[in-house]
């Protein structure tokens, strides 16, 4: 059977995932803030083994140490970023894989906000976190990686089952669908998308995680290949990277 998935919102915008088995033992991706992790953990009486950590910023690893059981935690991360992470006891690379709750985790370097970002894959339960690289209608903010290097990372995503769930750290969804809807002005799943976030946004419902298919129709960051959005940024015949990284820069400065 898949893998239970919970949404847990933190912070401001932030949001850690919650993956359980049948029996219970769970597993937390990204620790922004302790409070309502333990919350949910409580709520649904499921019993915390493993934290999956896809970057060091401070919104995503702060509340590691104040979760329930924490001492028992096993706490797995990127090997590239292991000088800056909280202390890994299992560190991990691009195409590396490892068993987590009786289902395989694929692991992808996905550097581009930041150098060593990491995603996991777990193919079995269609879920794939992201965190702040491919997020709902947009990607990071590069403070440390290339746009080519993102374009890369982003390739990668692109290459998963339409089905997947992505799971990213952040409810951007609607400054980033206005973005969207600034370069990619005729693309009609886009307009749909962007009323239906307002509706749930306006309800206090989360938007992520949104599945690969709409992020492949909608996100701008994963269709700098289309012609209509080369045209719209004044760049009909650029290559699908400098496509990218003029998207990138309008984007910073939208």
């Amino acid at each position: 059977m898949p893998l239970t998935l919970a949404t847990v919102p933190c912070l401001e915008d932030n949001y850690a995932f919650l993956i359980a088995n049948d029996a219970g033992e769970a597993a937390l991706v990204d620790a922004p803030e302790a409070a309502p992790i333990n919350a949910e953990l409580e709520k649904r009486g499921w019993s915390l083994k493993t934290v999956l950590l896809t970057h060091h910023h401070w919104d995503h690893v702060e509340g590691l140490d104040s979760l329930t059981g924490r001492d028992d935690l096993t706490v797995i991360g990127a090997k590239a970023d292991e000088h800056r992470l909280p202390t890994l006891d299992h560190a991990y690379s691009d195409g590396d894989s490892f068993t987590l709750l009786g289902e395989e985790v694929q692991v992808f370097d996905v550097s581009g906000h930041t150098l060593g970002h990491i995603a996991f894959y777990l193919p079995a339960s269609g879920l794939v976190f992201s965190g702040d690289s491919l997020m709902a209608l947009g990607c990071g903010r590069l403070f440390e990686g290339s746009p080519e290097l993102m374009h890369d990372s982003m390739n990668k995503f692109a290459t998963l089952p339409e089905t997947t769930l992505v799971c990213s750290g952040h409810e951007y969804t609607a400054s980033n669908g206005r973005f969207a809807a600034t370069v990619d002005p005729d693309n009609k799943a886009l307009a749909l998308r962007n009323i239906e976030t307002a509706k749930i946004r306006a309800q206090g419902g989360f938007t992520v995680p949104s599945t690969l298919a709409l992020e492949r129709a909608t996100n701008p960051f994963l269709r700098a290949n289309e012609p209509s959005i080369k045209s719209a940024i004044g760049l009909p015949n650029a290559t699908d990277k400098e496509s990218f990284t003029k998207l990138r820069a309008m984007k910073d400065a939208f």
